[in-house]
This record gives C-alpha cells, sequence and structure tokens, in this order.
C-alpha cells in the first residue's frame, strides 16, 4: 500500500468503524439536526435553490452573478455523473480530454489552452468540492460521490474562492453529516455491460458526534474496439470512497473531518481513423504513400465502425485522494472557517502517439505524482447594511513526472524523408528512445475581500479585491538512447545520430517564474421588485504566469531558446450585465446575462508537428475576446408539469495572434524565405509559413450556440402498495460546430449534434423510485474531439461520442 493510500485510509478509517459501530439511533436536539445537515444545499420550502456561491446561503435569484444550479436528483436522473457529462446540462461549459490527463474545463471558451496539458499553468477554471481546492482537471474524468448540487459560476471569481480563477468555478457540495440517521442506495445496469452502484449512510454516534460514509463504483465496456489487441477500449472502471466526521460541541462550532479515496483503471485511451487532408508535405511523405509503402490499410475510414487497430499497450491509471479539515466557528455575527487540505494525484498512462496499427511509436508514457497542500481561512460577516467576506489563501503544489517513448521497427521508413537511404534500415530508429524527467514546485499565496453595502433597501454595491504572489519553479531535461541503449548526443554529427536527433532531441533547462498580481472588481445590482434584480459588473482580473514544463524549442544552435521557458500572466478585463427574474406566482424563471471578456497575453498552446522534437509548449498570444447572451428559462406551473430551457450565444475569438503554430493544410512544406509567398493550402512539395495570422479566428472547443432543455411530467399513483407518481422525462442538448484544433482547420471543423435522453418511472412518496432510461435515444452519431496526427502527415483521428444506451436504476432510502 502505498504511502499516500495509507494516509487516506487512515483519515477514513475512524468514520468507517465508527459509522458501522454507529447505533441505529438514539435521538438529538432538533437544532443540532438541521444545523448539522447543512440546508443551505437544499430548496427552501418554496422551491428556491438556496446556494454559497458568496461564501453565504442565500437564493440564487438574489445571487448578483451568472450562476447555473444543477441538483443531485438531476445529476442522477440525466446520467451526467462527472464533468465530462454535466456539460449537457450547462450550455455555457466546455470539456474535452483525450484522457484524464489531458482534460479541461472551460466555461464561456476560456480556462486552459486546447490542446496537450502543461503542468506549468493554472486553470482558469477553478473546481471546488466542499470548500477544498482540486488543483487536477483529471478529478472531472471521476464519477461524483454523494453530491447534494453544483453551482457553475461563469465569469471572474478571485475575490470570493481561493485559488483565482478568471473564467468560473464549479461549487460542489456533497451530502453532509446527520444527526438523524438516514441511508441511501442506488443501483443501475444497461447495455454495454453497464453497472453503477451508490450507496451512502449518515447518522449520529453521540450527541456531538455524526458520521457520513459514501462509496460508489461504475463499470462499463468500452465503445471502440481494438482489432489488434482483441479488446473493447474507451472503458470505464470508477470506484470512490469519502468519509466524514462531524463533531459539534455547540450550536456555534462544528469540525468536520473528510477523507476520499477515488481510482480509475479503464483500457484508454485510443482514437479511431476519420480522415486524411492534404499537407505541404511531399506526397511520398504523406499518410497515403507512408501507409501504401508498409502494406498498412486502417481497419475501418468510418469512425462510427468505432474499431480501431492500435498496436501499444493503452492504459489510463488514475487514482486520487485526500484528507481535509473544515472548521466553522460562528463569532458573533459573522462565521471564521478555516479549511486544511492535502490532495495527491497519482497518473500512470499508457498511450499509442501514432495513432496506427504500425510499430511506429511502441511506447508513449509520462506518469507523473502530485501532492498539493492548501490552507484558506475567511470570516463572513452578515449585518444590516453591510455583509463581508474576507479570506486568506495558501497554495503549495509538487509535481513530478518520469516520461518515456520509444519508437519501432516501422519508425525508419514513416518518419526518415524517403530520399534518404536510411529510410529503407529498420535498424535505425528502432528502439529510439527518450527519457523525460521532470518537477515543478508551485507557490501561491493570496489576500482577498469582498464587501456587500446595502445603499437602500433595493440598492447594493458590491467591491472586491485580492492580491496574489504566485512562484514556480521547474525542472526539464530529456535525455535520447539508441536502441543499443548508447547515449544520442547533439556532439554526434554521423548521418544515423543526425536522424536520431531529428526526432529526439536532448534538452535541459530550469524555468521560474514568480510575480504579484492585484485584481479588483465591482457589482452593482437594484432589486426592482422583490421578484427583479438587475446587476452590472466589472472585474479587472488576471491569471498567473507560467513555465514550460514539456520542453521548448530549440534556438539556431540547438540550444533551449530560454526567452521561451516562461510566459507572462494573462490580462483580463471583464464586463458583465444581467436580470434575474421570477412571475406567475414564481412558477417561472427568467434570467439573463450579456458579457464581454479581453483577454491580454492570452495563454496558448503551440503544438509541433512532429512526434518527439517537442510535443508542445506554451507562448502568449495578443489578445482573446469572448462575448455572448446567455438566457435560462424554467417554468412549473403545478406539481404534475415542469419545463427548463437554457441557452448561450458565445462568440469567442482570437483578437490578435499574428505567430500561430499553422493549420495542417498549411504546414509540413519548406518554410518561406525572404521574398517567397507560401503555396496555396493542401498544395504537395509547397512552401509552408513559419507561422500563421489567425487573429479574429474562433477560440477552439467553442460552439457559437448550445441549448439544454427538457420537461418532466407525473401522475399521482400507487405501486406495490406504495403512493407516488408515474412520470416520463425528456432532456435535451445541441451545440453547433466547433474547432477541434488550436489553430481552426478545414480538417478538424466537427459538426453541430443533438442529443436526446428519457426517462420514466415510479417515485414514492417516501424512500423508493425505479426508473427506465434511455440516453442518446436516436443513436446519433457524432464526435467528441478530433486529433491532428503528427508529422503533418494529414492524418486526422478522433473520439466518436457515446452511441445509443439503456437500461434501469432503482434507488431506495430511509
Amino acid at each position: 500500500m502505498s504511502t499516500r493510500l495509507l494516509l487516506v485510509s487512515t483519515a477514513l478509517a475512524p468514520v468507517l468503524i465508527a459509522s458501522f459501530a454507529a447505533p441505529s439511533y438514539a435521538g438529538t436536539a432538533e437544532e443540532a439536526v438541521a444545523a448539522a445537515a447543512e440546508a443551505e444545499a437544499e430548496p427552501t420550502a418554496d422551491g428556491a435553490i438556496v446556494v454559497t456561491a458568496r461564501r453565504r446561503a442565500e437564493t440564487a435569484q438574489d445571487v448578483p452573478i451568472a450562476i447555473s444550479v444543477v441538483g443531485g436528483d438531476q445529476i442522477d436522473n440525466t446520467g451526467a455523473f462527472n464533468v465530462g457529462r454535466l456539460q449537457q446540462l450547462a450550455p455555457t461549459v466546455q470539456f474535452y480530454s483525450s484522457n484524464p490527463r489531458n482534460s479541461a474545463v472551460n466555461i464561456r471558451g476560456l480556462g486552459a489552452p486546447y490542446g496537450l496539458t502543461n503542468d506549468g499553468i493554472e486553470q482558469g477554471v477553478g473546481i471546488y468540492v466542499d470548500d477544498v481546492y482540486y488543483a487536477r482537471v483529471a478529478s472531472a474524468t471521476l464519477d461524483f460521490l454523494d453530491v447534494a448540487q453544483i453551482e457553475i459560476l461563469r465569469g471572474p471569481q478571485g475575490t470570493l474562492y481561493g485559488k483565482n480563477t478568471t473564467a468560473g468555478a464549479l461549487n460542489i457540495t456533497t451530502n453532509q453529516p446527520t444527526f438523524d440517521f438516514e441511508g441511501k442506495a442506488e443501483l443501475s445496469i444497461g447495455n454495454l455491460d453497464f453497472k453503477q452502484a451508490k450507496a451512502a449512510i449518515s447518522g449520529p454516534l453521540s450527541d456531538t458526534l455524526a458520521a457520513r460514509v459514501a462509496i460508489s463504483a461504475t463499470s462499463r465496456r468500452g465503445t471502440i474496439y481494438n482489432v489488434t489487441t482483441n479488446r473493447w477500449i474507451q472503458s470505464q472502471d470508477n470506484i470512490g470512497l469519502r468519509g466524514q466526521l462531524l463533531w459539534k460541541p455547540t450550536d456555534a462550532l462544528s469540525v468536520t473531518l473528510v477523507g476520499d479515496w477515488n481510482k480509475q483503471d479503464a483500457v484508454c485511451c485510443g482514437s479511431v481513423f476519420v480522415r486524411t487532408g492534404a499537407t505541404q508535405r511531399p506526397l511520398a511523405r504523406q499518410f497515403d504513400a507512408l501507409a501504401a509503402a508498409q502494406n498498412y490499410v486502417p481497419v475501418s475510414t468510418n469512425p462510427y465502425d468505432r474499431l480501431s487497430d492500435t498496436d501499444a499497450n493503452l492504459n489510463a491509471g488514475n487514482e486520487l485522494g485526500g484528507v481535509a479539515l473544515r472548521v466553522k466557528w460562528d463569532i458573533g455575527p459573522g462565521t471564521l472557517t478555516s479549511v486544511t487540505a492535502w490532495r495527491y494525484w497519482d497518473w500512470l498512462p499508457e498511450n499509442d502517439r501514432d495513432f496506427t496499427g504500425l510499430p511506429v511509436v511502441t511506447k508513449s508514457q509520462n506518469p507523473s505524482q502530485q501532492n498539493q497542500y492548501t490552507q484558506e481561512l475567511r470570516y463572513n460577516y452578515s449585518g444590516d447594511r453591510f455583509d463581508f467576506v474576507l479570506g486568506g489563501f495558501a497554495f503549495h503544489q509538487r509535481i513530478d513526472t518520469q516520461g518515456t517513448e520509444q519508437h519501432g521497427p516501422a519508425s525508419s521508413r514513416w518518419t526518415i524523408n524517403p530520399t534518404n537511404e536510411l529510410s529503407n534500415d529498420p535498424t535505425v530508429l528502432d528502439g529510439l528512445t527518450a527519457r523525460n524527467t521532470q518537477y515543478l514546485k508551485n507557490t501561491s499565496v493570496a489576500a482577498f475581500g469582498q464587501l456587500s453595502w446595502k445603499v437602500t433597501d433595493q440598492f447594493t454595491i458590491q467591491p472586491g479585491a485580492r492580491i496574489n504572489y504566485d512562484k514556480k519553479d521547474g525542472f526539464y531535461q530529456r535525455l535520447v538512447f539508441a536502441g543499443d541503449g548508447s547515449a544520442v548526443t547533439r556532439a554526434l554529427t554521423d548521418p544515423v545520430s543526425r536522424a536520431r536527433l531529428d526526432v529526439f532531441g536532448p534538452q535541459e533547462y530550469a524555468p521560474s517564474f514568480s510575480d504579484w498580481n492585484f485584481s479588483y472588481d465591482l457589482t452593482a445590482n437594484y432589486k426592482v421588485t422583490p421578484d427583479i434584480l438587475v446587476y452590472a459588473t466589472y472585474a479587472k482580473t488576471f491569471k498567473s504566469g507560467g513555465i514550460n514544463q514539456n520542453g521548448v524549442p530549440n534556438d539556431s544552435t540547438g540550444q533551449p531558446a530560454l526567452g521561451a521557458q516562461t510566459i507572462r500572466p494573462e490580462s483580463v478585463n471583464h464586463y458583465e450585465a444581467g436580470l434575474k427574474t421570477e412571475f406567475w406566482d414564481r412558477r417561472a424563471t427568467f434570467n439573463l446575462s450579456i458579457f464581454r471578456t479581453d483577454i491580454k497575453d492570452y495563454q496558448a498552446n503551440v503544438n509541433n508537428g512532429q512526434f518527439g522534437v517537442l510535443r508542445g509548449y506554451l507562448a502568449n498570444a495578443g489578445k482573446v475576446r469572448t462575448q455572448g447572451v446567455e438566457a435560462d428559462f424554467s417554468i412549473r406551473p403545478s406539481e404534475r408539469f415542469n419545463a427548463y430551457l437554457n441557452s448561450a450565444y458565445t462568440d469567442a475569438k482570437y483578437v490578435k495572434f499574428v505567430d500561430a503554430p499553422c493549420a495542417p493544410e498549411l504546414s509540413g512544406g519548406t518554410t518561406v524565405g525572404e521574398g517567397q509567398t507560401p503555396s496555396p493550402p493542401g498544395t504537395p512539395s509547397g512552401l509552408s509559413p513559419a507561422n500563421c495570422d489567425i487573429s479574429g479566428q474562433r477560440l477552439p472547443g467553442v460552439s457559437k450556440w448550445a441549448f439544454s432543455f427538457g420537461a418532466e411530467v407525473n401522475a399521482p399513483s400507487s405501486l406495490f402498495g406504495r403512493d407516488g407518481e408515474f412520470y416520463l422525462g425528456y432532456d435535451g442538448s445541441y451545440r453547433s460546430n466547433f474547432s477541434s484544433n488550436a489553430t481552426p482547420s478545414a480538417y478538424t471543423w466537427v459538426k453541430g449534434y443533438l442529443l436526446s435522453n428519457v426517462r420514466a418511472g415510479f417515485r414514492a412518496d417516501e424512500g423508493f423510485e425505479a426508473y427506465v432510461w434511455v440516453r442518446n435515444l436516436f443513436d446519433k452519431d457524432y464526435i467528441d474531439q478530433l486529433f491532428v496526427g503528427p508529422g503533418s502527415t494529414g492524418l486526422i483521428t478522433g473520439l466518436p461520442g457515446d452511441p445509443r444506451t439503456w437500461g434501469g436504476t432503482i434507488k431506495v432510502s430511509f
């Protein structure tokens, strides 16, 4: 057992032992029940949703922030069991993932740059679970565990949350320990061998001590069949455990100890052949010719056959866990909150980076280990005219990565120019190996605060400020070895060594970055009537500068270009105005927001076309702008019917990016010289620009139009002697087309698609629910993400979205 898992187990042990040894329930004070149950995570008696977005309990309609709230029941009913599925319910959320490490959550097109993950920068969207910041988006690929609700906050949130977030935040609240004995269990089965089980139990151990334990397990056969290994890939195999102890000695003090452990062990992650597109490489070096030279034919040219022939081992071992201590102490008119947390993340991947069934790249793996420590301290005050939050936050992260990339016997013919006789010698590149060693030490401290001044009963001014210090120190080393184990260095000048150095170049550097930043925001809101709120916000904020942790370009002497080892902070100006309304005796809600965000020195991901020269690095683009309109409407005319429609128009583009990497159709040729003009796109043996001006083009991963909508109708009845209701529900989502490459390309536009999910079942008044469900009802063929193959060969691969799935779920509670 690893040391980190032992620490989590030690924290969980008293919770588990106490929970299973607890008496059935002897009764405690009613007021302790109400306090410990964290009622702010539940709807009020009139159906209003209570949130803690501003670090105090208030209804969502009273918060002058663009916010979407997804309840635990809606998460379960729609199958949105992780952040990737959440985007079907929240149009402004974008999620993309080629594997758990290379995952990103964006809001309104902003957050993290599209492409390979680089540990040297911050995520623009913060993920918080019960006040604990999760630095790794890999956690987004794991199952939600015992979630009460999720608040999706759009726009900068740095004056309210510990870690600075320029694009928004996901504030996830789990169910808390209770002083009433209660429990619930849920079992789902479906096609593709889908199985999911969830359970939670909560109750008192004494008059002042309560415990809660929750567990979740999900497994499913993969959706792509690998004919080379005779295995289904893209499977699901998740398990999670969460334990909590609540000590409440007085009404004014509560102390919660939390431990969690999550593991993912899927056969993942691969892709399928989608198409080829002409590049400016010589024809003999483009995909069709290279494949024919080795008698290779893709197993299928139809991506929706869901067939793959990748020949390298695939694995996505992903383990996360941690321990947190949360203390809340009511001091006079305010509450002092301390959140101390440690989290770890272990990543053990295996990939096939040539995307083919040929042994070109036979090994590609970058296992890494993270330890993260956070401490947040804040004081919330509520008064007649003034409310405020004052807080401090400290963060330290250490990430160690050990990479191995290796080429195989098919690499020489695939990688070396056919005009070079070395291309016919498989031993030149067979066994060529790069070993990468890197680490990152990331430290951040901040002080933040926000004041709400109720100038009148209707008008409130809300200024906020944040001061932040960030420091990042890193190390990167790449050593290269031939198949016989001998070192390949830049001092070697023979033709074989030069061919090897064109694939893997040794490199070593130690980047460092540090800086102070000050940011602020101002919101004004006015209650036109008790059911109509208007607000306007301006925020001047930033995203911390970073370091390149995956290598940098070489200069003309073959040495690392040290000027590229760090990137500047993003400078963000954000403007927003909104309207929140309730009408028809609060049976209907309509919210509207318009926004614009301007970013200077946008942190973009620049990908290199070759296999191993440089996988990708970060650079500052000139300017980026995203703007749009969002509207949310819901209606509940009676207990028998409810419906919703959420919509977003997002116009996100590069305002100025004059030295961007070029699209595949403009890559692979001879670089233009002075006075020369680049060849038209897709011209074999053409002249390629050194870089491209993509100013005015759309940001990747962003659909201009996105909608989520649904309705549920029910009728009172009984089943097996239980009173309740039969119901029929529908949930749909639509996204228009989007670019699946950092630089828009004619080959990487993903078509828009509409998905439909339905469910029908019986919900008892107490303790029981059973329903059947179908997701992607019409078996829509769609692509989640496209990838540009390495080497400017014109290969485009992709990940098809889930086919139609169906099954049933039974829930019981007591």
